[in-house]
């Protein structure tokens, strides 16, 4: 019994002892196993961190395993035939070229190695990006020029695509549809081509120019411009009236551009101001005078006068229509003047002639000169001589200028040249007749004119010529009948 007991105590202990060898016999080929992962992962590591991963590519040149040094020689001894594709069709077949990389790219490629790390390799395809330090000048300047001339070439012969149009026509909006085209959209090809990887072969995108379709916001935005145009009032003021022009009367035809600017056909607008012009305009037109005994005569405008310009006035109510603006005054006048400058457009009162101004009657020999609507004198004149055709020109004209003393020249009938002095000279028509003193003249009665006249000028007595003279102002109507 005792014999039996001291076995099994002997059994037991020797199975401990061989679980304890076990034990560390597990623990030691733990540390190697451990050992030898540390060693392949700091073994995988380290190649890892000095070459590049299976499936891997810089500009599609693979470098898969190279290290940075050695993908770098790769680059720089790869040619690039440069061939430009637009979608599959081959559109430039450039020159070939080295890609132009040197050691100064060094750092870059390095900084590419540096992107791709992982904890464990990757096997994932990887086609990294990389361009010259350096600029390609053949890259970036004459193949994308050639590139430009191509499609710019390529562009004639297809077909250009049209816009939805907005329109006023007749009246009328009416909306055009947009057509598409086939030609490329150039300036939106050579970005891609900018930003495309620096490749041996480039393949863009086949962008065609896009239109303006019906159902944009464009056209939309268009045909409410044109709708606020018809709706639109200007102002038009000549004088003391004022014109209220509607958009829908004086515009018939007008379009709108893709920036938003209006542009008019001012014919209706020019058919408007012409008849405004017609009506109160006074060039050339017969003035209701009433003269200084009360009658009422027609004497045309010849030198005074004034009408709009109808082609510059019309230009300017287009302009306001197209900017908004609500109300003008009429700017652009003309007339008879030596400059083609009008007069009397300031000048309401006394049909236009107003209340200042000189009153001339070939009949009665004598003028009545007004200011302010008062008659400030009255003397008798001698006018041109009839006889020979030399009348004094009816009409109304202006005062030109004044001069004091003044050496008359010119020819007249039965004499070649002349040449006077006066003290006082005041023409007002363009022939050069005017007032003026004749100190040589004897015969002042009322018929002189018949047969001594002068030879068109208004002669008046030295004594009474200063104060004529003194009562006469430049741009003054002088009204001759």
């Amino acid at each position: 019994m005792e014999n039996a007991v001291e076995q099994s105590v002997e059994e037991i202990n020797h199975s401990r002892s061989n679980k304890t060898q076990w034990y560390k016999n597990w623990k030691l080929m733990s540390a190697i196993i451990g050992i030898m992962i540390v060693l392949i992962v700091s073994g995988i590591s380290f190649y890892q961190a000095n070459h590049f991963n299976a499936n891997t590519s810089i500009n599609s040149i693979e470098v898969s395993g190279l290290t940075t040094h050695d993908a770098l020689k790769r680059l720089q001894s790869t040619v690039l035939t440069n061939k430009v594709y637009i979608g599959k069709e081959l559109i430039v077949d450039g020159n070939d070229t080295k890609m132009g990389f040197t050691e100064e790219d060094l750092p870059a490629v390095k900084k590419l190695l540096k992107n791709q790390w992982t904890f464990f390799p990757s096997f994932k395809a990887k086609d990294f990006s990389l361009t010259p330090g350096k600029q390609d000048e053949y890259r970036s300047v004459s193949l994308k020029t050639e590139l430009e001339q191509k499609l710019g070439a390529m562009n004639e012969n297809l077909q250009a695509p049209k816009d939805a149009q907005v329109t006023l026509q007749e009246g009328k909006i009416t909306i055009i549809n947009g057509v598409d085209g086939t030609q490329y959209d150039v300036a939106s090809i050579l970005k891609e081509y900018e930003k495309h990887p620096f490749t041996s072969e480039i393949h863009l995108n086949p962008i065609l120019i896009q239109p303006f379709m019906e159902d944009s916001q464009l056209v939309k935005d268009q045909e409410k411009k044109l709708q606020e145009l018809l709706e639109n009032t200007v102002d038009y003021k000549v004088q003391d009236k004022v014109y209220t022009l509607k958009g829908s009367e004086v515009i018939q035809n007008a379009s709108v551009s893709t920036d938003m600017t209006v542009s008019i056909d001012p014919s209706t607008i020019k058919d408007k101001i012409a008849e405004i012009n017609n009506t109160q305009s006074t060039l050339r037109k017969n003035f209701n005078f009433t003269t200084h005994s009360g009658s009422v005569i027609s004497v045309k405008g010849e030198g005074y006068g004034w009408a709009l310009d109808v082609e510059k006035e019309a230009a300017l109510v287009q302009a306001a229509f197209e900017k908004g603006e609500k109300s003008i005054s009429a700017s652009n006048i003309h007339g008879n003047g030596w400059n083609n400058e009008g007069y009397g457009y300031e000048t309401i009162a006394n049909n236009g002639i107003g209340g200042t101004y000189a009153e001339v009657s070939i009949a009665e020999q004598r003028i009545w000169l007004y200011r302010d609507g008062n008659l400030v004198l009255t003397t008798n004149v001698v006018t041109g001589k009839h006889s020979t055709g030399e009348d004094t020109s009816p009409g109304v004209w202006y005062i030109l200028f004044k001069r004091t003393p003044y050496t008359l020249k010119g020819s007249a009938v039965g004499k070649a040249d002349y040449a006077v002095e006066v003290d006082y000279w005041a023409p007002f028509t363009n022939s050069g007749q005017g007032f003026h003193d004749a100190s040589w003249r004897t015969n002042w009665n009322n018929n002189a004119y018949l047969t001594q006249g002068s030879g068109g000028c208004v002669n008046v007595s030295p004594s009474m010529m200063k104060t004529v003279y003194d009562n006469l102002s430049v741009y003054q109507p002088v009204v001759v009948y």
